[in-house]
């Protein structure tokens, strides 16, 4: 008689299951979705707190980001203009035109001049009606009043050889006045420059002022929160678990506050567009004021956004310790 095998019996209770790396990942997704619309909800309790916080940090947020538009639209309207240094020899009225002409031609030969341009004295006036308001009343003049005017080009850019050309050309019989005609151009980009400076501090100050604000809003948050915590922790929860919702509320406050700024920043450049228009057109320049493009709009929001974690992430930090079970 043959024995049959024992079957197995089937098994009661509960079973151990593998848990793959998907699901695990989904679970993960799923909990943050939940803690980062809760988190949202919690701001939208509380609207007039969070309008206030978010007015400071989208001021504070703006003011760099409208200080570095502006600057790189003046940088962007002056780099059309010859940048490259001239003398002007403003030469006596009582020099002829003809003796005005020669001088121009020795002055060719010259080693170190690489160009020479003659202005005379009737092209000069001229030039000064069609850019002056004073049109008509040049034409009662019965003299003309401007000089002939030998506009020359250094070969040599160096300050030393320019300050020496300056002097020799200044020295000559004819000429009355030698201008270096790039004295306002190095004034405009020395003032640029510490306009770029200052934007940098005023950006680094401001940064820190967003710190403290998001950080002082999510401790007060967290001190109304203390019994929950203390809960959470007595029932073994982590300090990451218990830090993360305020994160999100940083990651918030962040990124609601970086579009607020985007938009007060937009805002004030359509209010200068007309003005900044004008000004263009009076250097007959074609230059267009410029806004937030979008490498500068994502780098302001993701400053926005990354100070706003980083300022809950801080707070949290150093207060969580604080609350342990008693």
């Amino acid at each position: 008689m043959a024995i049959k095998p024992q079957e197995k019996a089937p098994r009661r209770g509960a079973q151990l299951h593998r848990v793959g790396w998907l699901d695990r990942s989904r679970g993960w997704l799923r909990h943050h979705l939940s803690v980062a619309l809760q988190a949202l909800i919690r701001l939208a309790v509380t609207p007039v707190a969070s309008i206030m916080t978010l007015a400071v940090l989208a001021i504070a947020l703006a003011l760099p980001g409208f200080l570095f538009t502006v600057v790189n639209n003046i940088q962007q309207f002056s780099s059309g203009w010859d940048t490259s240094p001239r003398i002007l020899l403003y030469l006596n009225t009582d020099v002829s035109d003809a003796r005005a002409e020669q001088l121009s031609l020795e002055l060719m030969l010259h080693d170190g001049l690489s160009g020479v341009e003659l202005i005379d004295r009737e092209q000069g006036l001229r030039e000064f009606a069609s850019y002056s308001e004073f049109a008509g009343m040049l034409s009662l003049l019965e003299v003309n009043p401007l000089p002939a005017v030998i506009l020359v080009l250094p070969a040599d850019h160096s300050a030393d050889s320019l300050q020496q050309l300056q002097y020799e050309l200044g020295a000559l019989p004819e000429t009355a006045e030698a201008a270096l005609d790039l004295e306002w151009i190095q004034r405009l980009n020395a003032y640029l420059l510490m306009a770029e400076r200052f934007s940098w501090v005023l950006s680094g100050l401001l940064a820190l002022a967003v710190l403290l604000v998001v950080g002082n809003t999510i401790r007060m948050t967290l001190e109304s929160r203390r019994d929950e915590i203390v809960v959470a922790k007595l029932v073994g929860a982590t300090d990451a678990w218990v830090r993360r919702p305020f994160l999100y509320s940083g990651f918030w406050y962040g990124l609601m506050g970086s579009l607020l700024a985007y938009i007060l920043v937009q805002i004030a450049l359509y209010l200068i567009t007309g003005p900044a228009n004008q000004l263009a057109q009076l250097y007959t320049s074609r230059f267009v004021l410029q806004g937030l493009d979008l490498g500068s709009s994502l780098v302001l929001i993701a400053t926005g956004t990354g100070l706003g974690v980083l300022g809950g992430f801080l707070s949290t930090g150093r207060h969580l310790r604080a609350i342990e079970p008693g």
